[in-house]
């Protein structure tokens, strides 16, 4: 059978190849899924749902009463309204339809490097051509503005932020996002703002693009902050005037969200302050521990990262992340190469500290074992 050039051409996530390494045995640190327990409102919520009859096609946008109660949560940020979101199934599928809604063939989307994989993917699927920008290697992984400027030309249509990042833990500051900001509206460029992971932050205060729907729409989810990534729920949120366009989109690619899960994330929502603040606790101790497990190694280094729950250290071993991390996984240790974010990823691991404080410790002798072998 043939083929389409569009997809045999786009490579195979490095996440998913190291979680195919993964022995019955294996410390698994190379998947960001949270191993807490959803909220009980959800699972109760979503199974009266079912329960009632609710199992049919729902509006291609999602229940209005979800939409404006999303719209409600993110006022936070932002006074938008439910029509300003669209429910979707999974924040990745949000990702990939604003991307197919925004770039034409030929198009240029400058992506974070190092970054979430499958922005450069959504761009080439969508016909047009991905530009990898740097972030700053200071330890507070930063989109470099410089670097982002000098690489807009005259087809630049979008530029992707993520905050706080996967895979290193950046938070974006204010300062940076108003400098985002003013390049998009003075070039006309749209910013793809990925903010799924904007609950988890340890240190200031989360960033958000949804106070700049002008020139940005932002794709968010509820996979991570409800720890029900099985469901594959998210959501968008953009001017009414461009919503029509993605709600279209969003017809074509699955006609409706999940409709029981739509009932039990609106059952969960106003419930969600006192269950972020324990799942925040929690990750902060993990990325305390990951922090300084990762530091005692000689040759590695990480700054704790301010957000999501990935560590993402440097090492100093003559051989590639690839290489390291395949010497791991033989040892019984998964995490991901940090070439596998993009070129500027190299010379790092990705770890996810969404499993518990054991595993870690585990996977951080194993490590410690290979580092401390190999030099």
């Amino acid at each position: 059978m043939k083929i389409s050039r569009r997809i045999a051409d786009i490579p195979m996530s490095g996440i998913r190849k190291m979680f195919d390494l993964a022995g019955p045995d294996s410390i698994n640190l190379g998947l960001g899924e949270p191993d807490l327990d959803p909220p009980k409102e959800a699972i109760e919520g979503m199974n009266a749902a079912a329960l009632a009859g609710l199992n049919k096609y729902g509006p291609t946008a999602g229940i209005m009463d979800l939409r404006n109660a999303v719209a409600e949560y993110c006022s936070k940020f932002s006074p938008i309204d439910g029509n300003n979101v669209m429910i979707t199934p999974s924040g990745s599928t949000a990702l990939l339809e604003i991307t197919q809604s925004m770039v034409d063939p030929g198009d240029e989307v400058l992506v974070p490097s190092p970054g979430f994989v499958i922005y450069g993917p959504h761009a080439e699927l969508a016909g047009g051509r991905s530009v990898e920008y740097r972030l700053t290697d200071d330890g507070t992984f930063q989109p470099d503005i410089d670097d982002i400027q000098s690489k807009i030309t005259p087809r630049t249509t979008m530029i992707v932020v993520n905050t706080p990042s996967n895979p290193t833990g950046g938070v974006l500051t204010e300062e940076n996002k108003r400098a985002l900001c003013d390049i998009a509206r003075d070039r006309n460029i749209t910013i793809l703002a990925d903010e799924v992971y904007n609950e988890f932050i340890y240190e200031g205060e989360p960033v958000s693009f949804l106070d700049s729907l002008d020139c940005a729409v932002v794709a968010s989810g509820f996979s991570k902050m409800m720890a029900v990534t099985g469901w594959r729920m998210g959501y968008l949120c953009a001017e009414h005037e461009v919503m029509d366009t993605l709600i279209k989109m969003q017809y074509h690619v699955c006609a409706s969200p999940n409709m029981p899960a739509m009932y039990g994330i609106l059952a969960a929502l106003p419930h969600m302050g006192p269950y972020l603040d324990n799942a925040r606790r929690v990750f902060k101790s993990r990325r305390d521990l990951i922090t300084r497990r990762i530091n005692e190694i000689p040759g590695m280094h990480l700054d704790a990262p301010h957000g999501a729950f990935y560590a993402f250290p440097s090492f100093d071993l003559d051989m590639s992340s690839a290489d390291l991390a395949n010497e791991l996984a033989r040892n019984g240790l998964i995490c991901t190469p940090g070439s596998a974010f993009g070129s500027y990823g190299e010379g790092h691991l990705r770890f996810s500290y969404a499993a518990d404080e054991s595993k870690i410790d585990a996977g951080m002798d194993i490590l410690s074992k290979v580092i401390t072998e190999r030099r």
